[in-house]
């Protein structure tokens, strides 16, 4: 029996939507809780039994319709010879593209440094249970490229990240162009390690104009779109903030595109070309809310479901840490008992 997942992705017909959600194999786990008592967070991913065990976590705790590989966009970055340190505060990169004279010099991609990864997936594949896909990922250019510039997460505005982008585009350009270099590589041999299913997270799309986006980011991320697809494995676009950017994304480009929380459903529903298929868009927040309150918005989404069956249930971005776990699981059972009506 192949999963609810991997049907829906390639448009059989199914009772429900699948559930699984960004960010579901962390804090909001008890059980990643109490491996983080004893493991940072760079040594679970270092190891491939703990990478595998905390990516299971979800399927096992939550009772998700997919996991998503344990690991970090800033992998990419690091691999590119950047120091990276994951602290209690966030990442930070102790010698960020802001500080260099030629910041497209200080670059020395090399792709053995994230061979560690496919190893983790091989372990992931060896110990998940019979018909659990597997997503793999990695973060978008654009916002890879603005944790580089930026050297730290806690400013989610980029300032010095975004002036590069106008004050030397040409630069930048040169940077995004290596950024995409790896990721395709890295997305490759993902692949070829096992993954089911690939999602390229663009978390900061809403930061520059939808032309900026267009003319700079998007030739950049349809050579990723392209690599993936050439290899017959879904390709899951998720752009936070693109807004009307939406009407760019066919299906040559994209299989699924997962849904902000800015944007109403049924509007996306409207905007995106009807053979590419839908992922979200709850608000994560909405999962602080007592659990009455949460599900009169869920059975919001009923008529939805009901009438498009290409649409994968997700939030509109990842879990935060203050969401109670009780929270989480309550939605997944949700979904997963609902009488959608198909």
């Amino acid at each position: 029996m192949q999963s609810i997942f991997l049907d829906t992705l390639q448009g059989k017909k199914t009772s429900r939507p699948p559930v699984w959600f960004m960010r579901q194999a962390g804090r909001v786990l008890p059980s990643y809780m109490k491996l983080r008592e004893k493991y940072s967070f760079q040594e679970m991913m270092a190891n491939p039994k703990l990478a595998a065990q905390v990516t299971l976590l979800p399927i096992h705790d939550l009772g998700v319709d997919a996991a998503i590989l344990f690991s970090d966009i800033l992998v990419i970055p690091e691999a590119m010879g950047m120091d990276l340190t994951f602290t209690d505060k966030g990442p930070v990169f102790s010698n960020p593209l802001k500080n260099e004279i030629k910041p497209e010099m200080a670059l020395q991609p090399d792709e053995k440094k994230l061979e560690y990864i496919y190893e983790n997936i091989k372990e992931i594949i060896r110990t998940k249970p019979a018909n659990t896909p597997l997503i793999g990922f990695c973060g978008s250019p654009l916002t890879t490229f603005c944790y580089m510039v930026e050297g730290i997460s806690r400013n989610h505005t980029f300032p010095e990240a975004i002036a590069m982008l106008y004050k030397n585009k040409s630069t930048a350009i040169k940077i995004l162009t290596a950024i995409t270099d790896l990721s395709i590589t890295y997305a490759q041999q993902q692949i070829k390690a096992g993954i089911d299913v690939f999602q390229l997270f663009e978390t900061h799309a809403g930061l520059i104009p939808e032309s900026l986006y267009k003319e700079i980011m998007l030739p950049q991320v349809k050579r990723i779109a392209k690599a993936v697809k050439s290899t017959g494995t879904p390709f899951i676009y998720m752009p936070k903030g693109i807004g009307f950017g939406l009407e760019w994304i066919k299906p040559k480009f994209a299989d699924f595109v997962s849904i902000d929380w800015q944007t109403p459903i049924k509007k996306a529903r409207k905007a995106v070309h009807k053979k590419v298929g839908l992922q979200g868009n709850l608000d994560p927040r909405l999962l602080l809310a007592p659990q009455a309150v949460i599900e009169k918005e869920l059975e919001k989404y009923i008529p939805f479901g009901k009438k498009n069956k290409n649409w994968i249930f997700n939030l509109g971005h990842g879990l935060i840490p203050q969401i109670p776990f009780e929270n989480v699981k309550f939605v997944v059972d949700w979904v997963k008992n609902t009488d959608w009506q198909r």
